[in-house]
Parts: C-alpha cells; sequence; structure tokens
C-alpha cells in the first residue's frame, strides 16, 4: 500500500489529555506520531479497528497505552484519545456537530464517572423520616431539542439529565466537548435560550449545511479544533497550558484571525479571553499573505514600553525570527518619539510622564502664586482640549469643546488658562522636556501631513495619465510612501487621541488596514476616545470575545462584582458590556481577609505565604504568587515585611520584574497585561481604594468624580482578573466600597 502523504491530525481534547500522562509516555507519543505518519501500517503500531466499529481504531503508542484514533479518508486519521491498554473501550461516541460541524469526541464510561464522585453525600435519616425531596434537575426547564439546536453532544443528554449540583456539573464539563460546557454553564448562570444561541452558539455555527457523515469535511472546519505539523504537536506534548495557544485557537478566535475586513476592525472582551492571543495570530496571518521582502510593512504596538516587549517575546515563540523580521513591534509613545526625532534630528527634549508633568505645573502656580487652580486639573485641561483637540489659538480654544470635562468654565477663566498654558509650554521648553501627549501630537501632525503628500503625489499621478513626478517626493531621493500596510494595537483603551491620529495616517486606508484589540472596563488612564471622531470607523466590524481561559468561575463573578453599575463606552460612543463574559475553569471562592492596621495586614500577608509552603499540595513557585497594592510606598514597606520573614520579594517595575525567583510585588497598575496562579490584592480599604482625595469631586466637580471613581473600579478589576487559580483580598479598618459583600463576608 502506498502510505506517501499520511496526515495525522490532534483533536484539542486529546492534547488536554495527553498532557496529564507520565513524560515517558509523552515521549513514546512524540515518536509514535512520527512512525505513524510514515506508516501507519508498520507492525509495531498494531493498528487495528475496534470491534463493531467503522471509522474508530487504535494503534500501539507504548506497552501500556494506546492510541484511538478516527480514520477520515484512506490516509487521514484523526487523534481523538490516548487510553491505558486496561481502560474500557464500548462506551466511546463521537460524531458531527449538527450546528457546528465540528468533530465531537465523548468516552461515556469517564463523563458519568466524574460526575459520581462529586454525588454529595446522603446523610443517615432516623428511622421514622419523611420520604427525601428529589433534588430539582439543573435542565429541567429546557428539552433535548433546545440542548440539540444550542449545540450540546447529544450522546451527553441522558447523563444531563442526571445533574443537580453544580459540582456534578463541573465534573461533566471536564471531559465534555468544549462548546456543550459553555452551553450548559451559560444556562446554569440564568441566560436565556436566546442569549446562549446568540453569545455562545452563534459565534461558532457552520455557515453552510453540515453533512454528518462527512468526517474529512468537518476535520476541516474551524470547529474541530486540531493540529498536524510536527512542531505544533511538539508545543502542545512540551509547551503545557501556557503553551496551549501558540497550537490551538477557539474556533470564534480562529474566525476573527482570518477573516477579510473592509477597514478598521476592533476585537472586544473580558481580561482572560484571548484578545492579545488573537492580535499574535492576526500578525502571523498577515504576514504570511505578504510578498517576498525584507521590510517590516506591519506594525505590532500597544501602550507601554513592558507589553511591547511581552509581545515581541511571544511573537518570536509564535514564528520565529522569520516572523519577527517582518514586523515593527513598538510601544506608541516610543513610535511617535522616533517620528518627531526623524523629522527634528538635533532635538534632545527629555520625555517627561504625567505625575512629572503635574509636579511641573505645581511648580509653575506656586511661582506665581496662583492659589485659584488645582495643577491636575489644569493637565487634564491642556492635554485633552489643548492638545487634544490640536487647539492653535487663544480664539480657537474659546470655540473648543469640552465634552466630559465636568467643569464649567467662563470665558474669563479660559483666558486664563490659556495663558497660563502658555507660560507651562514655555518652562518646559527652557527646562529641555517636552510630554509625551506633546510628543504624540507633534507626530501626528507630521504624519499627516505626510499622508496628505502621500494622496496629493496619487491625485497627479492620476492627472498626469500614471506618470510619477520625482519632485513631488520627499526630498530624500526615495519615493514617499505610508509607513505601513497592517497595523495591529494591543490595549487599544489605553491609547491617546493623538496616537490614533499618528496611526490612521500611518497605514493607506484599505482592507486589514487597523485591527484593534481592547476592553475599556480595563482602561486604566485617562484617555477616551471616540474612534469615529478621528477617522477610524469600525461600525459593522466589531467582534467580541467571552470565554475567560484565564480566570476561575469563581474569581469572574468577584470581578464583575468590582465594575458595579458603571457604564463603559465602546471606544465609538456606544455603551461596551461584558454581557455573556464566562468561564469553564473551577477554582477556589475568593477569600477576605480584615485587619486592624496595616502592619497587621502585612504579617497577615506574609503568614499566608508561609502557609502555603508548608503544604505539600499547597506549595508553587514564588514567581507564580503576587501581591498588588494600590500605591509605591505601600510595596516597599510590603517587601520589607517579607524579607523579615523570609520571603524573597521582587519588585514589578516599568521594565518589568527586578529579578527571576520570588514573590512579584508592586502596585496595581505595573500588574497591566501580567497574570499569576495566586493573587494577594492588599490595602483594600476605603481611602486607599478609591484614594480619598477622589471624594472632593462629588461635589465640585460630580462628572470628574464620576470618571475617577470609574477609574478606580477598572484598576481593581484589572488586579483581580490577573488571577488564575486563586485569589486573597486584604484590607485593614473599612473595606473599600468596591468589595461586594459575598467578599468581605467570606473571611
Amino acid at each position: 500500500m502506498n502510505t506517501s502523504g499520511v496526515t495525522l491530525r490532534l483533536l484539542d481534547k486529546a492534547d488536554k489529555e495527553i498532557l496529564k500522562l507520565p513524560r515517558t509516555v509523552k515521549g513514546a507519543f512524540f515518536d509514535f506520531q512520527h512512525k505513524f505518519k510514515a506508516n501507519p501500517h508498520t507492525t509495531g503500531l498494531k493498528l487495528q479497528q475496534l470491534k463493531g466499529d467503522s471509522r474508530l481504531w487504535s494503534a500501539r503508542v507504548s506497552d501500556d497505552y494506546r492510541a484511538l484514533l478516527l480514520r477520515l479518508a484512506d490516509d487521514d486519521w484523526l487523534i481523538v484519545s490516548v487510553k491505558h491498554r486496561k481502560d474500557v473501550y464500548d462506551r466511546l461516541s463521537y460524531a458531527v456537530n449538527q450546528v457546528t460541524g465540528g468533530i465531537e469526541y465523548v468516552d461515556l464510561e469517564v463523563v458519568e464517572e466524574s460526575v459520581l464522585r462529586r454525588l454529595p453525600a446522603s446523610p443517615s435519616a432516623p428511622a421514622a423520616a419523611p420520604e427525601p425531596v428529589k433534588p430539582q434537575e439543573l435542565f429541567a426547564d429546557w428539552s433535548d431539542t433546545q440542548l440539540s439546536d444550542l449545540g450540546v453532544a447529544e450522546p451527553l443528554l441522558p447523563v444531563i439529565r442526571t445533574l443537580t449540583t453544580e459540582d456534578q456539573l463541573l465534573g461533566l464539563i471536564e471531559y465534555a466537548p468544549q462548546l456543550t460546557g459553555e452551553v450548559l454553564l451559560a444556562l446554569f448562570d440564568g441566560k436565556s435560550f436566546d442569549d446562549v444561541l446568540d453569545q455562545v452558539t452563534a459565534p461558532v455555527a457552520a455557515a453552510e449545511p453540515v453533512d454528518p457523515e462527512d468526517f474529512q469535511a468537518a476535520a476541516e472546519r474551524p470547529a474541530t479544533v486540531v493540529t498536524t505539523s510536527d512542531e505544533a504537536l511538539r508545543e502542545a506534548l512540551e509547551g503545557g497550558d501556557f503553551g496551549r495557544w501558540k497550537v490551538f485557537l477557539h474556533p470564534t478566535q480562529a474566525k476573527l484571525v482570518e477573516r477579510r475586513y473592509s477597514g478598521p476592525a476592533r476585537v472586544g472582551g473580558g481580561p482572560g479571553t484571548g484578545k492579545t492571543i488573537v492580535a499574535l495570530h492576526r500578525v502571523r496571518h498577515l504576514v504570511r499573505q505578504l510578498p517576498p521582502g525584507r521590510d517590516k510593512p506591519v506594525l505590532l504596538t500597544t501602550y507601554n514600553k513592558n507589553l511591547a516587549a511581552d509581545l515581541r517575546s511571544r511573537l518570536l515563540e509564535l514564528g520565529g525570527e522569520e516572523l519577527v523580521a517582518r514586523v515593527d513591534v513598538s510601544h506608541v509613545d516610543q513610535l511617535a518619539l522616533r517620528i518627531v526625532r526623524e523629522a527634528e534630528p538635533g532635538s534632545g527634549k527629555q520625555a517627561i510622564d504625567d505625575s512629572q508633568a503635574v509636579r511641573e505645573w505645581r511648580a509653575l502656580l506656586d511661582e506665581l502664586g496662583e492659589e485659584g487652580w488645582d495643577p491636575e486639573f489644569l493637565h487634564d485641561e491642556w492635554t485633552q482640549v489643548i492638545l487634544g483637540q490640536a487647539v492653535a489659538t487663544r480664539t480657537d480654544y474659546f470655540r473648543a469643546r469640552r465634552a466630559g470635562r465636568g467643569r464649567n468654565i467662563t470665558r474669563g477663566e479660559r483666558a486664563e488658562i490659556w495663558q497660563l498654558a502658555e507660560r507651562f509650554t514655555q518652562r518646559l521648553d527652557r527646562l529641555g522636556r517636552q510630554t509625551w501627549d506633546q510628543v504624540a501630537e507633534r507626530a501626528a501632525r507630521l504624519e499627516i501631513g505626510r499622508e496628505q503628500r502621500i494622496l496629493s503625489i496619487a491625485r497627479q499621478r492620476e492627472e498626469a495619465g500614471g506618470l510619477d513626478n520625482i519632485h513631488l517626493q520627499d526630498g530624500s531621493g526615495g519615493w514617499l510612501r505610508y509607513r505601513y500596510r497592517h497595523i495591529i494595537v494591543d490595549e487599544a483603551q489605553d491609547l491617546r487621541p493623538a496616537h490614533w491620529k499618528m496611526l490612521r495616517a500611518m497605514a493607506p486606508r484599505q482592507a486589514d488596514d487597523l485591527f484593534l484589540v481592547g476592553d475599556t472596563h480595563q482602561r486604566i488612564y485617562k484617555n477616551q476616545v471616540t474612534l469615529g471622531s478621528l477617522g477610524i470607523n469600525i461600525r459593522g466590524r466589531s467582534s467580541k470575545l467571552s470565554l475567560s481561559y484565564r480566570t476561575t468561575r469563581q474569581i469572574l463573578r468577584s470581578a464583575l462584582g468590582v465594575l458595579g453599575e458603571s457604564s463603559y463606552d465602546d471606544l465609538d460612543g456606544a455603551d461596551e458590556t461584558l454581557a455573556g463574559y464566562r468561564s469553564v475553569l473551577s477554582g477556589r471562592v475568593p477569600a477576605g481577609h480584615p485587619f486592624a492596621d496595616w502592619a497587621a495586614e502585612r504579617e497577615g500577608i506574609a503568614a499566608l505565604i508561609k502557609q502555603w509552603d508548608e503544604d505539600p499540595e499547597s506549595r508553587i513557585p514564588h514567581e507564580q504568587i503576587a501581591i498588588c497594592v494600590p500605591t509605591n510606598q505601600m510595596a516597599t514597606e510590603v517587601a520589607y515585611t517579607l524579607s523579615l520573614r523570609g520571603i524573597r520579594p521582587v519588585e514589578i517595575r516599568s521594565d518589568g520584574p527586578n529579578g527571576s525567583e520570588g514573590v512579584h510585588i508592586g502596585t496595581m497598575f505595573r500588574f497591566k497585561g501580567l497574570e499569576y496562579q495566586r493573587m494577594i490584592i492588599a490595602g483594600v480599604a476605603d481611602g486607599l481604594v478609591p484614594r480619598e482625595t477622589v471624594s472632593r469631586f462629588r461635589t465640585t466637580d460630580p462628572v470628574r468624580y464620576r470618571h475617577e471613581m470609574q477609574r478606580a473600579r477598572s484598576l481593581l478589576f484589572v488586579a483581580v482578573t490577573r488571577a488564575r487559580d486563586s485569589m486573597d483580598v486584604f484590607w485593614h479598618g473599612t473595606p473599600s466600597p468596591f468589595l461586594g459583600p459575598a467578599l468581605t463576608s467570606s473571611c
């Protein structure tokens, strides 16, 4: 038999199963797949068809383990499981899902055992006890037809009818196909049939009619999450949970990655839903379509240096030097500074951040003896109104809109602010400094001017019948062109208006030009924008991810409670919600820890870490534990306390951790984009979260008060959702008003 060109695929569920196998068996499996692809009928593999089944086969991996495979076609095989040779093989079910068109595999024996292990204990009752009340079935309100229409695997329907507790449900989901788990959890959480159909099922439904007998076609659909390459199989075997993102994408994610968009597109979603993963795979997808070359026509950018470095590292893991060689990875402020220095090579101004700028405002007001103005208010007015709207004259400032600024100001006050702003810019010039807002605005003007010249050249070329005029070029001897063909933005919610104006001008307005990912619930800076007003129209090209791969259901509930009833924008003038945001992961309920004062709280943190260390079952590497606090001073004090108790602290700085081994400690701002197995969020007390100074705006500037409170909620929300397995919240005195009763009463 000619066995060349054998295709061997690995089902998503199978890779999770393989990860739990002993290391020696993993090695044997890697050897097995090489041998199988060379010749599946090699005698040592003992390939044989299971009795009574036309598609399911077994093959020898090692002395004790067998691979179960579906034969999709003559030389096309799908590994659905790896089992011990003593396991039962007669209750295996596989089918093409009628909704998604993907292949699903279920071991009914394993599922039922998992559910039975979680049966509630039956208390011994007295002889005359009344007949016990039959427990309520969890899904009694939905018919088999309704569950099937939502995509639930039909072989599991009899088991689903026996479920009476959340614990049993989680036992079933551990071994059920992914869509079945997502649907059941959404219904259990109170979602209506229509909401589940819209938010969970529809995004992964097949676009064409499904043939239940065509397994080969089913294997090609996004709903059948598989991999085929040797390198991808190696990643699945060796990468563990952290490496799986490089191999497998959820069908919803895959659709967003591979779709062709007619213009700018945006992907939103809660923390841990894979927005950054989608952005990275989108970069690879676009690079693969580029013609050969050595240029970098794709830009991958984000808000800060830490995240940009992490993106570059992950992109390198995903596609190696070959991929990174075609991508410019830069944080957006550094990109803007590069543009400005390119245009002004002699400028040596130092760029300063917002906190330094506020200090300069305060110094200016002190020198002038001005006591009637708040330096933070002036800085925000200057950055958001004067710089944000590119206001060039005092007259223009009198006409400028101040939507969202809160406090109303008179014409006379505008005149004062304009004069102070002029003095402030003169002060910065004298000191040889510039703010990042100034850098961004200057870069935006330069890039807009460059784009206008490109468009002018194109118009004149068209008028000249396609002939180029060298006199219209940039004067440097090169042909003027856009800097990038595709731009991908991570953490889009944190960019300034000037950043968006700059980015819009950097790429031609065509298909697949801008691709943005972000979540406005995680906006921790003051940059609020409406993209449409900046020339970036995402209407009709916005999508949302709602399945969290990081955070457990228990932590997720606490996180959503932190957000309260606040409304959040979607970067385009409408409301953003986390409707449908869910997790199929389960873990410990978050715990609250109250203390009398800050010193006692620090000792409590050290005691908890020591307790984890002393229990072999709960001990984990210290670098997978993080402590998040409201201020830098508190971070220093926690680190000192831990050191005294023999626990090594590692400070999170602006450029990342300052060490490799130890418990990570930093302010809430520092943890953006990071994740840990265990999070300790400390100092979550009233007056610290939110800061006591925010309360003064409640009556004097209600709009600013609302914005500051929302920003404080978002900051705590970001901190809470860094946790993967467990979360512990500490406070002293009165707990933060952002903590719900479930958390504050759990201590």
